[in-house]
């Protein structure tokens, strides 16, 4: 009797933390969608950025297969927001609960720096 109460409280302490683990690797899908297009903005930013984001604010300019990105199992859709050259992914409602995960470039000394941001850090995910 000891030893099934013992199975069960392992069980019940296993099994969220398992689902927490399976979340965060269908979501590494989604972090993957988001830097490749990343480096289609850094690309375009070093060969004819001049210092402006302006210039690789859409997948047009910048080259990147936005539809290629976002056809991952659990990547629903991957965006560049214009004028700022934000991407924005976001993970597949039913297996990473539609989660965003958003890289935000900053010009500093004439290279891109890029901020991590979007609610894949509160749940946990990134």
């Amino acid at each position: 009797m000891i030893v099934v109460a013992i199975i069960g409280i392992l069980a019940a302490v296993a099994l969220p933390a398992y689902q927490t683990y399976t979340k965060k690797s269908r979501f590494s899908e989604v972090v993957l969608a988001a830097s490749a297009v990343k480096t289609a903005v850094d690309t375009c930013f070093q060969t004819r950025g001049a210092g402006l984001l302006t210039n690789c604010d859409t997948a047009a300019k910048t080259g990147a297969d936005l539809t290629g990105a976002a056809a991952g199992t659990h990547v629903a859709t991957v965006a560049i927001a214009a004028t700022t050259a934000a991407i924005t992914a976001t993970g597949d409602a039913t297996s990473v609960d539609g989660l965003t995960y958003i890289l935000t470039p900053t010009i500093a000394s004439g290279t891109l720096t890029w901020a991590t941001s979007g609610t894949c850090i509160a749940g946990g995910l990134c």
